[in-house]
């Protein structure tokens, strides 16, 4: 099997593209850079593909919107207030980040391409994360912890 290429590419000249194509209707796909969303997605590793949304945000949907430093970031809602203003956290996070406004929302994320195979939701690992990963965040650190030891007892 041949290794994928990777080439990155400025996300400020990149984005704005994929955000007019999503904005026309059609998805897009985007290699997961960076580790926040970690460890449901994983850097280099992951790709997720994002559509404009087409219904009312809830807790548990990962969500890629423009910070107002113009900063773009994809992130899995925790809560909304009665304003709608959206409450987010990254999956490798404990510090939630908001208000952010609906509008500063471009896409939703409903599909990962992890090695090959698709990833939905009904799977598992979608379903962990995004209805009980997302209600730890206090115990993150200390399961995070004890994953990797575990790992790493397996691994040896």
């Amino acid at each position: 099997m041949e290794k994928r290429k990777i080439r990155e590419v400025d996300i400020n000249e990149y984005l704005p593209v994929l955000i007019d194509i999503v904005n026309t209707g059609r998805d897009v796909s985007l290699l997961v850079s960076g580790s926040s969303m970690s460890p449901f997605l994983i850097h280099h590793r992951d790709t997720i593909i994002i559509s404009k949304p087409d219904r009312s945000f809830k807790k548990g949907d990962m969500v890629f919107f423009k910070r107002i430093n113009g900063q773009y970031v994809m992130h899995r809602i925790h809560h909304i207030d009665k304003s709608g203003n959206l409450f987010l956290v990254g999956d490798g996070q404990k510090v939630i980040e908001g208000p952010i406004k609906p509008e500063q929302v471009f896409g939703i994320i409903y599909k990962i391409i992890r090695n090959g195979k698709v990833i939905t939701k009904g799977n598992f690992w979608w379903f962990f994360f995004e209805k009980i990963w997302i209600r730890m965040i206090p115990f993150r650190r200390s399961v995070l912890w004890g994953y990797s030891k575990l790992k790493n007892i397996f691994r040896n």
